[in-house]
């Protein structure tokens, strides 16, 4: 066991729940295996006292943070600075002291293109459908935009939320995104020219939930993803998968915004094969992409 000591460098992931994230194993796998003086925690902050959670940060010199549900959103008015990535996104799930200054950082934005890339998908002149409008679905939207997506669906149980992501990327140049209300996914017109569906949702993290999708009138290229991961496929990749289309959960996606965030924080490139190994006690059970 690695030792503690007075010259440890502190980094916390802030979430609600928090105790089923695999980010402290990733993590410290990763310092032990480069020898760094760094422990990773997992702090569950309630939305009430976000606030004060963060002057408690400042105040105990925390080296840095990952941010998830339901903070994402949330954290912005309580940083001194914001990358642009995150500015653009409004979302952050990384943030690094920098003297006093706590600056936000976005890498679930580029961890999502990596994961897909993976799967062969290349989002230039493509169609894509967004499940959801959180502070992930919000990365996963900004990311598409900016790599030449030609026509971006987003769904939502609330519209106006939807909408109002809609609007925010338009304004960025990207005409062709459009918002609608979740139940949109049954419908074969919404469905027949996607060439990416994304569950950005919290559905699924039961095991048993998923969003209702007319799979079957995707075309069969079509890619499922679901920032969803967990042991077993999730309900909406099996719906997928039953249906003959290539689906995968956001393990991958989970793995490659770590290592991201464990270089703005070290400046050291991530031994990503340790961080995997560190990852596979996960499939135990579903979790969600943090």
């Amino acid at each position: 066991m690695r030792r503690i000591r007075g010259t440890t460098r502190v980094i916390a992931i802030l979430g609600d729940p928090v105790e089923h994230s695999r980010s402290p194993a990733m993590h410290n796998a990763a310092f032990a295996a480069l020898d760094l003086d760094y422990v990773y925690v997992a702090l569950r902050v309630h939305p009430e006292e976000l606030s004060a959670a963060m002057a408690g940060i400042r105040a105990l010199g925390v080296a840095g943070l990952n941010v998830t549900v339901p903070h994402k959103e949330a954290i912005l008015p309580l940083l001194d600075g914001l990358s642009s990535a995150a500015r653009a996104i409004g979302a952050v799930n990384a943030v690094v002291r920098e003297g006093t200054r706590l600056v936000g950082h976005n890498t679930d934005a580029e961890g999502f293109l990596r994961a897909v890339a993976r799967l062969g998908f290349r989002p230039r002149g493509k169609t894509a459908v967004l499940l959801g409008a959180g502070g992930s679905a919000r990365a996963v939207a900004w990311s598409l935009s900016q790599a030449g997506v030609a026509r971006l669906v987003i769904l939502n149980r609330d519209v106006v939320r939807a909408s109002a992501l809609a609007v925010a990327l338009r304004a960025r140049g990207n005409p062709r995104i459009e918002a609608g209300p979740l139940d949109r996914a049954r419908d074969v017109e919404t469905m027949g020219g996607a060439d990416l569906v994304v569950n950005c949702t919290s559905l699924g993290l039961d095991g048993r939930s998923a969003p209702r999708v007319a799979v079957g009138a995707a075309p069969s290229h079509c890619l499922f993803y679901d920032l969803v991961y967990g042991p077993r496929p999730t309900p909406f990749v099996t719906a997928a998968r039953r249906r003959g289309r290539t689906a995968e959960n956001g393990e991958r996606m989970l793995l490659e915004q770590a290592g991201l965030a464990f270089r703005l924080w070290t400046g050291r490139r991530p031994p990503i094969d340790v961080m995997a190994k560190a990852l596979a006690p996960s499939r135990r059970s579903v979790r969600s992409s943090r």
